[in-house]
């Protein structure tokens, strides 16, 4: 009898954009700016990214 192996589940994972966190991107909370997209690991993260970003904008002004 040939025994075959079991292929193994790849998931594709990504790092969250605050704590660099690798996530599968299947769980990944996704931010689509014109250039790019952010990924975060929970909402927390995404509003300290948000917050660093408008911060950032307005030192730009």
């Amino acid at each position: 009898m040939t025994t075959h192996p079991h292929p193994q589940s790849v998931t594709e994972k990504v790092s969250c954009e605050v704590c660099l966190k690798e996530i599968p991107l299947s769980e990944a909370k996704r931010f689509e700016a014109e250039d790019y997209v952010a990924n975060f690991c929970g909402l927390d993260c995404y509003a300290t990214w948000k917050q660093r970003s408008e911060a950032e904008k307005q030192r730009d002004k």
